[in-house]
């Protein structure tokens, strides 16, 4: 199958589960609305279009954004094992986000405005605690000052926690700490659409950037590019579009860390390909979960629990790859560097 096919093929079949997760639910039984109900049952219209719709819609947001800007921090980083929860991106908007709603009481736009000035600052915590470390390479240090981050935020965390009211304010905030969109309406989601938006056009234009910006400094410069302003824009559109969705969902793990790992896997490592490729993996991912965190049970399952466990399970199936792929991965990789040689040799004559 082309990459175009797996283009339309994953188009395809997000806009399938879309329309699915529309019927998806325990109203008027178990699992299943029938379809005739949207022009028989008002109650069953109100449902889908007030409370249904708008949570799908931020699920597949949710999970495109998150894929996005973990694909672009693996870029920028030259590290594939770097996500929003492991540089202390996530923690930092819930730190921001909880903060807002223990202490403020904040407004929709306010708790995105603090989530996102948390996440900016605890990703720049995170870079200048690796800057300064003075063991290891560049990938193990930027890892340990990401614990580090998401470590002290994550205590902050649990010291509102420890403050909040405990018959109003803290059972919504544990159950959104673990991830969920249960309590999700359209001005939640309308609130972070324009940012969502906005981040994932930014990525998507700048996608071709991210191969040069992945090199070092010295051979970006030497390719036309500006290594510091681009990093910074695209640093900027997916911390920030990363601390809305955190503020209305709360933290999701794996979705930024899994998903990307399969994009290069389904596209291949050019990041014109893989990166759209991750978006429409990441809405599907994250709906498909969502999906079954409603469903599944008569009480609801907090969706980064679902994320984290289903997450897990893919990344360990694949980081363990069959010897059969392996063998023939090292064989396309020797005829590469064969027709490479091939070339030079032929330009030499």
């Amino acid at each position: 199958m082309s990459i175009r096919h797996r283009f339309l093929f994953l188009s395809g079949l997000l806009f399938v589960t879309i329309g699915f997760s529309l019927f998806l639910g325990r109203y008027p039984r178990p699992y299943w609305m029938p379809l005739r109900l949207l022009w028989e049952d008002p109650l069953a219209q109100r449902l889908v279009l007030n409370l249904r719709l708008p949570r799908i819609v931020a699920a597949v947001l949710l999970g495109m954004v998150l894929s996005a800007a973990g694909f672009v921090l693996q870029m920028l980083f030259r590290n594939p094992l770097v996500e929003p929860g492991f540089l202390g991106v996530s923690q930092g908007a819930a730190f921001g986000a909880a903060l807002g709603i223990i202490v403020v009481g904040a407004s929709p736009l306010l708790l995105q405005g603090m989530a996102a000035l948390f996440a900016l600052l605890g990703l720049a915590l995170s870079y200048l605690l690796a800057r300064h470390i003075r063991f290891g390479g560049w990938t193990l240090r930027l890892i340990l000052a990401g614990i580090a981050v998401s470590a002290f935020f994550s205590a902050g965390v649990g010291l509102l926690k420890y403050i909040a009211d405990p018959l109003t304010q803290l059972p919504e905030l544990v159950f959104w700490l673990l991830g969920a969109l249960w309590g999700v309406t359209w001005s939640d989601t309308l609130s972070i659409l324009p940012v969502a938006i906005v981040a994932l056009l930014v990525a998507y234009l700048m996608r071709w950037r991210l191969n040069v910006l992945s090199l070092d400094d010295g051979i970006a410069l030497s390719l036309g590019s500006a290594p510091a302003r681009e990093r910074t824009v695209l640093l900027v559109a997916v911390v920030t579009a990363t601390a809305a969705v955190v503020s209305i969902a709360g933290i999701v793990g794996w979705v930024g860390l899994i998903v990307p790992q399969l994009a290069r896997r389904l596209f291949g490592a050019d990041a014109q390909h893989a990166l759209p490729g991750a978006v429409l993996l990441g809405g599907l991912f994250a709906l498909i979960c969502d999906n079954i965190a409603r469903v599944a049970f008569v009480g609801e399952i907090p969706l980064g629990i679902l994320t984290s466990l289903l997450g897990a399970l893919f990344f360990a199936t694949l980081m363990v790859s069959p010897r059969r792929l392996q063998r023939r991965s090292a064989a396309r990789r020797s005829g590469a560097a064969g027709r490479v040689r091939a070339v030079v040799r032929g330009e030499g004559e």
